[in-house]
């Protein structure tokens, strides 16, 4: 296929490029950087700014799909009202202009795959949550609830959307496990908070395989979850982590000293979020990685 990517410069955008490439696909990726990586077959670097027109806008003409990563990094700095600002509109306005130029196209793509994310559900304690589950009522709800929103106006033009709401991505070479791994290698790691929060997580194969899927699925569509077929709380993550790595989990983290640390952006630690793959599951998805102890024996043997 000839696919359009925005955001493939980030930890899951990456793996993705290098996996539709393997398979014979064409990308064109989007990027901001006056500096972008280095070309590889099947790749190329068109330069965009979301907010003004541009050539970048051509490259959606006569595309089989559209995916889009695009975002500021959630945890990436502590959410002073800037930042916060920063976050929705990184989100909301990439989309919104991914979605402007499909409605200018004279031969419209057959799907737009955009990323969203379980924030979308809010803390939620023990409730099992499923694609069908209402949002929550905090920042990142609203934000991934407006985000969706956005791309959801593809639809009207005839495309295939699919929402896709990722969870905690475990992977080597960057993300969440990184700096997860840190504190149990220097024997002072534990559980954040109260250690009872759900973690909904993913090996980062299973993510990219599911995108896959996904975009070649032609039955798939509306929200998706991006999560393992069995969350975990806290405290049974650092406990198999900890077991992983022959390392004791002993030293918790109160959620006040997260807060005071983190500031708002501490409730991403303390949500709980146990998040079901129903949509996955019933489409036909097999994951690769279902349980935690087998998925971090891969990552870290």
């Amino acid at each position: 296929m000839k696919l359009v990517l925005a955001g493939g410069s980030g930890f899951i955008g990456r793996a993705l490029c290098n996996r539709l490439i393997e398979q014979g696909h064409s990308l064109t990726l989007l990027t901001r950087s006056r500096s972008p990586a280095p070309l590889s077959p099947g790749k190329t670097w068109v330069a965009w700014n979301p907010d003004s027109a541009g050539d970048w806008q051509r490259t959606l003409d006569a595309a089989d799909g559209v995916i889009n990563l695009a975002g500021e990094p959630i945890a990436g700095k502590r959410w002073t009202a800037a930042q916060k600002r920063k976050i929705r509109s990184s989100r909301i306005n990439t989309t919104r202009a991914l979605v402007t130029a499909i409605d200018k196209t004279e031969i419209k793509p057959k799907f737009l795959l955009n990323a969203s994310a379980i924030g979308y559900y809010g803390a939620r304690g023990d409730e099992v949550l499923t694609e069908e589950s209402v949002p929550g009522n905090d920042f990142l709800s609203s934000v991934c609830a407006a985000w969706e929103q956005e791309a959801e106006q593809a639809a009207a033009y005839g495309l295939r959307v699919i929402r896709l709401r990722t969870g905690i991505v475990l992977g080597n070479g960057g993300g969440a496990l990184a700096k997860m791994v840190l504190p149990f290698k220097l024997f002072v790691g534990g559980p954040l908070g109260s250690g009872t929060q759900w973690m909904p997580w993913i090996h980062l194969e299973d993510e990219i395989d599911l995108i896959q899927f996904l975009i070649e699925n032609r039955h798939a569509r509306g929200a998706v979850n991006a999560t393992a077929p069995y969350p975990v709380t806290m405290r049974e993550f650092c406990n198999t982590l900890g077991g992983v790595l022959h390392r004791p989990s002993w030293a918790p983290v109160p959620a006040f000293a997260l807060r005071l640390l983190l500031g708002e952006m501490a409730e991403i630690l303390l949500a709980s979020q146990r998040v079901i793959p129903a949509k996955a599951q019933s489409l036909g998805y097999q994951f690769k990685h279902p349980t935690l102890l087998e998925a971090l024996r891969a990552l870290l043997a």
